[in-house]
């Protein structure tokens, strides 16, 4: 405990900022034209229509592994044509360029490698930034973060090369130089990833719009151009970025200092949403921790409290994020095929912390938790633990099961204390 309560000082001192959230409506009565409950009286009966992850379309029950890889593999199908959209049946070879020396004033292993998404040097590609320890014995495992900042505004690091954004006027990629200091985030994250090298971990960092935009109108940018305009139940952007992250895995395979069965994952709020559906899709990644994916992530869709499906895919808003089919459950949530317990359920058997904050009501706090309650029969049915309880926990009361979750207290985003959670449950499942 006193260890842990170091590591926690360490990093609150050294991490002043979280990364940056877009597009919050946080505690708004209505939203793009839509009113906003957050009155726990008005939530209705989240059970009304609820799947059940171990009953069969058919109706019949699951009653062991064998039937619920079978299972597993209907809940795949129901969500890529319900809400996050199929991804393309075929992709290229990987291929990608490194480059290896020596970071944070050699005091670790920096890579960075480039991964083409075609064969087209100047198409759509992603630049991940590595940082591994520089004594390591062997394979270095590492958690592997999804940002919404280039890697040169993640790091202080002056070897990083500088990144790419997208120009929202003319729709193409232009430099991002880091003209506010060496980092957006004044280093902080440089002292963070430091504690992760020193207890022996690797951390990994890529921009998600390297992958595909996130704006309107993107279904010929980025990844998404490499194919056909996406029908009904086709990839939004959500599963563009979870498809780029395989890649990413298929390069963690190739690298021989990096251990690619013990990688962890973790984005926030829309990167969240990412986090959760890549480590339902990729179950080569072994620790899963999405922050504050909310609705359309780890949060209940049948309990109307903070945002919800109509205003997901509210016209203006983020339809453009998920399958065009997802849109048309807004209007009556209680009828459709899937809900966000399925989601959490996919994880299993593998290591899963739901983090969120205990005032971020947009995102529900309340529904990750109840999700992780009905996801629960599936890791006990595998063998593992669930939550242990249904009662919700307090802030920074973390629950380090196999099926964990913490709340932070405060709203939405990634707040300092929450990357000594993320370590302390690579510690114990890694």
């Amino acid at each position: 405990m006193k260890k842990h309560l170091s590591l926690l000082t360490t990093i609150l001192a050294a991490t002043t900022v979280c990364f940056s959230i877009q597009g919050q409506a946080q505690d708004r009565d209505v939203v793009a034209g839509i009113p906003v409950n957050y009155d726990e009286s008005q939530t209705g009966d989240y059970k009304q229509g609820l799947p059940d992850p171990l009953v069969f379309n058919n109706g019949k029950p699951v009653k062991n592994a064998r039937q619920w890889a079978k299972r597993r593999a209907e809940i795949v199908k129901l969500l890529e044509e319900n809400q996050y959209g199929k991804w393309p049946s075929k992709r290229p070879a990987l291929r990608y360029d490194v480059t290896e020396d020596l970071g944070f004033e050699g005091s670790a292993v920096r890579k960075q490698a480039t991964i083409y998404f075609s064969d087209d040097n100047e198409g759509p590609r992603v630049d991940v930034l590595i940082y591994l320890p520089k004594d390591a014995n062997g394979p270095s495992p590492l958690l592997l973060n999804l940002s919404f900042s280039q890697n040169n505004y993640v790091v202080s690091d002056p070897g990083v090369k500088e990144g790419r954004r997208w120009d929202t006027k003319t729709k193409t990629m232009v430099p991002a130089p880091s003209m506010r200091g060496p980092s957006m985030f004044g280093g902080g994250m440089d002292q963070t990833i430091k504690i992760f090298l020193k207890e022996g971990y690797g951390f990994a960092t890529l921009c998600y719009t390297d992958i595909t935009p996130d704006f309107q109108d993107n279904a010929e940018l980025g990844v998404r151009g490499l194919y056909p305009k996406p029908a009904a139940d086709e990839w939004g952007a959500i599963s563009c970025w979870a498809w780029g992250v395989s890649y990413v895995m298929d390069y963690f395979e190739k690298d021989p200092d990096i251990d690619a069965k013990r990688i962890a994952l973790t984005g926030c709020s829309r990167l969240g949403k990412t986090t959760i559906w890549t480590g339902a899709r990729e179950t080569r990644i072994k620790v899963v921790m999405p922050s504050c994916s909310g609705e359309g992530g780890a949060a209940i869709s049948r309990r109307n409290y903070g945002e919800t499906v109509a205003h997901l895919t509210e016209p203006t808003r983020y339809p453009y994020q998920f399958a065009e089919n997802y849109g048309k459950w807004g209007s009556d949530v209680t009828k459709m095929p899937v809900d966000a317990n399925l989601i959490v359920a996919l994880i299993a058997p593998r290591p899963l912390l739901l983090q969120t904050g205990s005032t971020d009501n947009w995102s529900d706090a309340k529904g990750e938790f109840i999700s992780a309650v009905e996801a629960g029969p599936v890791y006990k049915l595998l063998g593992k633990d669930d939550l242990g309880t249904d009662i919700m926990p307090e802030a920074d009361q973390p629950i380090y099961n196999t099926l964990g979750y913490v709340m932070h207290e405060g709203g939405h985003g990634v707040m300092p204390v929450d990357w000594t959670y993320y370590l302390e449950f690579m510690k114990r499942y890694l």
